[in-house]
């Protein structure tokens, strides 16, 4: 399976139109079914690596002040696990300390772009957590441990946003032009990817124009790195590209080998 990584944006992706909910609709189909999904969500902070292990994980609406429409829906995919456990077991291994958590469930950074790519929830999903107070080396390593489960035919898809800086939102239209601040760190986080720099990827506030103001916090930036580790070639491409309220680019990445 490829390795992917997915801006998933506000939680009204699920039921806004535009290019970026097109995209993920399409997305499985591009891609051999997977036996399982482990998702990396940037909206689940934990001090230690923690995966669901709930064979019924709930939906979690972790968002307030939107359209009623968005909490009355829910993402029914079993649980697996037999994977959180393999996954535990191999970042254990490698040295990461990890946990199973038999409660959680899904949070929007994981059920928004799974219930517009795989929308019959009949594929069993793992969520991992992120530690934004650790470094992109840490988050690559969890990565880089976790490959095997490719060979398996689980999908690693990592969930969180290519730029994220709601500081700067001010009620733009979701049409509005991104500045250039975004388009830069856009234009430099592809051609990063499509070279297979990854040693610019994880020092990406020394080599990312404007890396700061695009993620004055790590946590969305963070799952991207895990996939990348999770990859056999840092040389990635480009799945889509799109930008939402100005400040948030919806790119897509995967990495084939």
């Amino acid at each position: 399976m490829p390795t992917i990584f997915v801006s998933h944006g506000a939680p009204t992706l699920v039921t806004d139109r535009g290019r970026t909910p097109d995209f993920l609709r399409a997305l499985s189909q591009a891609l051999p079914r997977p036996s399982a999904i482990l998702c990396v969500s940037a909206h689940w902070e934990t001090e230690q690596p923690m995966l669901t292990s709930s064979p019924a994980p709930p939906t979690i609406h972790d968002f307030f002040g939107f359209p009623q429409e968005l909490y009355t829906l829910h993402y029914a995919a079993p649980g697996d696990p037999a994977l959180a456990l393999r996954a535990q077991t191999l970042l254990t291994a490698a040295g990461l300390h990890a946990s199973l958590h038999p409660q959680r469930g899904l949070d929007h950074g994981a059920w928004v772009p799974l219930l517009l790519a795989f929308p019959q929830a009949d594929i069993p999903v793992v969520q991992l957590s992120v530690q934004p107070q650790r470094d992109a080396a840490h988050h690559f390593a969890l990565g880089r441990a976790l490959r095997p489960l490719r060979d398996a035919g689980v999908l690693i898809l990592a969930s969180g946003g290519a730029t994220h800086n709601l500081r700067e939102f001010r009620g733009q239209a979701i049409n509005t032009a991104p500045p250039d601040y975004v388009l830069a760190f856009d234009a430099w986080l592809t051609a990063a990817i499509t070279r297979g720099d990854a040693a610019e990827l994880l020092d990406y506030p020394a080599h990312a124009p404007h890396a700061l103001r695009n993620h004055p916090t790590p946590e969305h930036f963070l799952p991207l790195l895990v996939a990348l580790g999770a990859a056999d070639s840092a040389v990635g491409r480009a799945l889509h590209e799109g930008f939402n309220y100005g400040i948030l680019s919806m790119a897509a990445y995967a990495w084939d080998n």
